[in-house]
């Protein structure tokens, strides 16, 4: 496996937000080592572009290398590489051969405004391998990992992904599995009976105890809650995300469709993001 963890910089101040989270990362795990990777995009081959995309470059190295020397005493690793083309693109071909990509959003909570655009979303629907996207919000005095629970193949990936970084911070893990009735029109007002309801909040709990098997022997110091709740699970996870230090989620497939927009849970959850959160696969 790859042990470059590769961050997708630009001039916004999250950017420097996920090269911290990457480096401390790195900074845990012998032998890792960081890519600081800027694109730049807009050439359209005009004439006289090609003066301007020299300054422009050059300017990016700059940030870079500015980027690369302040975190020079963390003792990690730290490389930079500029390139000139569509960043989706770029940065989904700089995951083929990354163990993390990171990335960094400008979105900084739901009482910032409007939820973000599809450009972060595309990111990560295009990765290779699992994204971390790190909001322009400080999470020093938080506590704790959310993953998303749904007894799927993707989500005992994100699991694993939860509870290794959960015990390597030392932090408690929130295990969470959302489940959510039978949707009815709106002209035909459904009360559900009281054994359906207990019968879905039972389906949820198993699916957890089967989907944490074992993590208890693996992680015998990792604190760990068992939450399944009623409700609609971006909303659940944001929730408590928004005391965590981080949040986990898996995503289905990498399928057309996939790719420009994730599951309707992936996307919400990073439409509106709470904390830093990794996106598995």
């Amino acid at each position: 496996m790859s042990e470059t963890i590769v961050v997708g910089v630009t001039g916004a101040p999250a950017a420097r937000r996920a090269v911290d989270w990457a480096v401390d990362r790195a900074a845990h795990h012998r032998g890792h080592r960081v890519e600081l990777l800027s694109v730049v995009g807009g050439a359209v081959g005009t004439v006289g572009e090609g003066a301007v995309m020299d300054v422009v470059l050059d300017a990016t190295n700059r940030m870079l290398e500015d980027e690369a020397a302040r975190v020079a005493g963390s003792g990690v690793q730290v490389t930079t590489r500029v390139d000139a083309g569509n960043p989706v693109t770029a940065l989904a071909a700089a995951s083929e051969k990354a163990e993390l990509l990171v990335i960094g959003s400008d979105y900084r909570g739901p009482e910032s405004g409007p939820a973000r655009g599809a450009h972060g979303i595309r990111i990560v629907a295009g990765s290779h391998c699992p994204v971390v996207v790190v909001p322009d919000i400080e999470i020093h005095d938080r506590s704790g990992v959310v993953v998303g629970v749904d007894g799927s193949p993707v989500s005992e990936g994100a699991i694993r992904f939860a509870a290794a970084e959960a015990d390597r911070l030392g932090e408690p893990l929130t295990a969470v599995c959302v489940w959510t009735p039978v949707v009815t029109p709106r002209t035909a007002p459904m009360v559900y009976p009281d054994l359906y309801l207990a019968n879905m909040q039972r389906a949820a709990e198993e699916r957890l105890a089967l989907s944490l098997a074992g993590l208890r022997s693996q992680y015998p110091d990792l604190v760990i809650e068992e939450k399944a709740v009623e409700g609609h699970p971006s909303e659940v996870i944001n929730d408590l995300a928004a005391t965590a230090k981080l949040a986990v989620i898996g995503t289905h497939g990498r399928n057309a469709l996939a790719r420009f927009l994730l599951g309707s849970v992936s996307h919400e959850v990073l439409q509106r993001l709470a904390t830093v959160t990794v996106v598995t696969r």
